[in-house]
């Protein structure tokens, strides 16, 4: 690789750095790309304008970066930056013999792509699975399998202890695994973040370590563990409904306690106290009055004799009907973006249907799904931003006069009444981030809305898509939360886990929900938030925002989208060399996926397939999905090389 392993030093270059020429036996400086913002040829760049002398290639930088391996590895030789360290390989120890023989055939695919990137060492983090192998030998065993293999090529395998990791969570351990492995391919990766936090927090046999099986040494600080759960209380608790503890469940007990004083809300959030105080205050009531109604719903017998007030005794707000489904979506668009958007809802397959009589709206509609452009400016906000943006849906509702009298109560804001064509139809609420929610019953939502007339263009060749399968907002970052509390009390979703992603455009929050009890064909939304810096620019400042839509074959679908000269995102080739590496995909649909630039994850439930168009005004893309099995989530772990594609390829005007 070019590099002097006793100095550290990159031998390939000999170039100068910030502070000059390395002077002999000096050490060689590395970064982690994950340290940086931006896409993967700035955070190079900016490494090496800064003097280090290499990198740590983070594996999701190069699955949304579109140069090939070995394009990077010549990139980083322009820079004078030798690539040290690729990672992390997790999960790769197993009790189940036949996942063990899986992980091994992916960690040998992720040798492969080590030794193209030009690198020599490839880390292994220890395992967090629930099957993690607990025994040494067995660990040490599967160890020596991967290091053998690693050698062959010439590589190296750095094996690293989290300190959360099922069993290996010490340094102490994974010295212990890699010597009863010996195997001199295997070594020990250091870090110091892990060995400090770690249950012990022992450095000090670290020195008696054979310095030739200490492969590499990472750096970094935190608070000390001992402070972490009260800066955790005081600098990040969460409005009850927003987080994950069973918040009703305790209220609960309280009440079954006899507990007849005051309910307060003490919530230390650094976010909270740069916001808005009227908002804050209306989430907050929200909130309370949220969690008192679940735990009188979730625990009754514990909590209906519990005495009055708006937690006591009996409910105050009314019960959530489950959504049905989604049914018009309202894209706000201008004179510019306007016709593209037709254009490329035409080439999905869907008939401009009716447009209204005095006002710019067009409907267009293919199956069950329907999308309104709205050219007006319409919106809860005025249309300060030209472009596209998704600014208004429907959710259908057995009940939607229930649905809407929970809002009420849950202190949803109720929009302005709009102009008089729209006076026979129900109020929308509007959600934080601005969009109007409008709640209606399953007939009305089919039926032609007031003022519109049908459209005067014929149908175009339909391409297989039946539904709205979910929406994808884009929030600020200090309304990420009351969005999730929001969604959560109001319609009654069910939140999934939070998720958390390192994209070009700066860290990535998101939360998916749901419907409960209706399989895939129910209601669901993706939340994000991409927490930018200034430097990040102002296209899509929060992510970007999106329409996805349900096909049964999404192959098929792709076919006659491109027949149709629709716009297809593409997808970097190292995603699908990833999806290779960790699932091995049968070759047909590998060669299926490339071909047609479909990105595919699946999980113990089922599978998901997404197929994305560049974003509308650069910040609303239409996405084509298709759900197999159980699958619930909305693409979660793709959404950092779409951010990554839609950031590269540019927008749709």
């Amino acid at each position: 690789m070019g590099t002097d392993r006793n100095t550290g030093r990159n031998t390939d270059t000999g170039r100068e750095t910030a502070q000059g020429t390395h002077a002999p036996g000096s050490r060689h400086r590395t970064l982690a790309t994950v340290c940086l913002p931006g896409a993967l040829e700035e955070k190079l760049r900016a490494a090496s304008g800064a003097g280090f002398d290499g990198v740590e290639l983070f594996e999701p930088d190069l699955l949304g970066c579109a140069l090939a391996p070995e394009h990077v590895r010549a990139f980083c030789g322009a820079l004078g930056l030798a690539v040290d360290l690729y990672q992390p390989l997790g999960d790769f120890d197993s009790r189940d013999p036949a996942r063990f023989a899986d992980n091994l055939r992916r960690a040998t695919a992720k040798s492969e792509l080590t030794a193209r990137l030009g690198c020599d060492t490839l880390l292994v983090c220890s395992s967090t699975a629930p099957d993690a192998a607990e025994e040494t030998d067995r660990i040490a065993e599967q160890l020596h399998q991967l290091a053998a293999r690693a050698a062959d090529s010439g590589l190296r395998v750095a094996y690293e202890a989290l300190a959360w990791g099922r069993h290996v969570n010490t340094w102490q351990r994974a010295w212990e695994i890699v010597r009863a492995a010996g195997h001199p391919a295997l070594g020990l990766c250091l870090d110091s973040f892990h060995a400090l936090t770690s249950r012990t927090g022992d450095t000090s046999g670290i020195r008696h370590i054979d310095p030739e099986r200490l492969f590499f040494v990472q750096l970094a600080d935190a608070p000390r563990p001992e402070e972490g759960l009260r800066r955790w209380s005081r600098h990040h608790r969460l409005l009850p409904g927003q987080g994950e503890l069973d918040v009703a469940g305790f209220l609960a007990e309280a009440d079954a306690a006899g507990y007849r004083g005051p309910l307060s809300l003490e919530v230390f959030n650094d976010v909270f106290r740069q916001g808005s105080g009227v908002q804050l205050a209306r989430d907050a009531m929200r909130s309370l009055l949220a969690v008192g109604d679940a735990a009188y719903v979730g625990h009754p017998g514990r909590a209906a004799d519990a005495g009055e007030g708006p937690q006591r005794g009996g409910r105050t707000v009314p019960a959530a009907p489950e959504p049905v489904g989604h049914g018009c979506t309202v894209l706000a668009v201008d004179d510019r973006t306007g016709p593209r958007a037709a254009a490329v809802l035409r080439a999905l397959g869907f008939s401009h249907t009716a447009a209204h009589r005095t006002e710019p709206l067009r409907l267009f509609e293919q199956g069950a799904a329907r999308v309104l452009l709205d050219g007006s400016g319409g919106g809860a906000a005025p249309h300060t931003a030209a472009g596209a943006r998704l600014v208004a849906c429907e959710l259908t509702s057995a009940a939607p006069e229930a649905a809407l009298a929970r809002a009420r109560a849950l202190l949803a804001p109720v929009a302005a009444a709009g102009p008089p064509e729209d006076a026979g139809e129900p109020a929308s609420v509007v959600a934080p981030g601005g969009l109007l929610v409008r709640f209606r019953s399953a007939a009305d939502a089919e039926r032609l809305p007031d003022g519109f007339v049908p459209a005067e263009e014929g149908p175009v060749p339909p391409a297989g898509l039946t539904r709205t399968d979910h929406l994808g907002l884009a929030l600020p970052f200090d309304r990420f939360d009351a969005a999730v509390l929001f969604w959560r009390t109001v319609p009654g979703l069910v939140p999934q886990p939070p998720t958390e992603a390192a994209t070009p455009a700066g860290p990535l929050t998101g939360r998916a929900l749901a419907a409960p009890g209706r399989g895939p064909a129910g209601v669901r939304l993706a939340l994000h938030s991409i927490r930018r810096g200034p430097g990040a620019g102002s296209a899509a400042p929060y992510g970007f925002q999106r329409v996805a839509f349900a096909s049964d074959d999404i192959f098929a679908t792709a076919v006659a989208l491109r027949r149709a000269g629709a716009p297809v995102l593409p997808v970097p080739v190292n995603h699908h060399d990833d999806l290779d590496a960790r699932l091995g995909l049968p070759p047909a649909l590998s060669s299926a996926l490339r071909d047609h630039a479909v990105l595919y994850e699946r999980d113990a439930a089922g599978a998901y397939f997404r197929l994305c168009t560049p974003a509308l005004g650069g910040r609303v893309s239409l996405e084509v999905v298709q759900r197999v099995g159980e699958y619930r989530g909305c693409g979660a772990a793709q959404d950092p090389v779409v951010t990554a594609a839609l950031l590269r390829y540019g927008a749709l005007v």
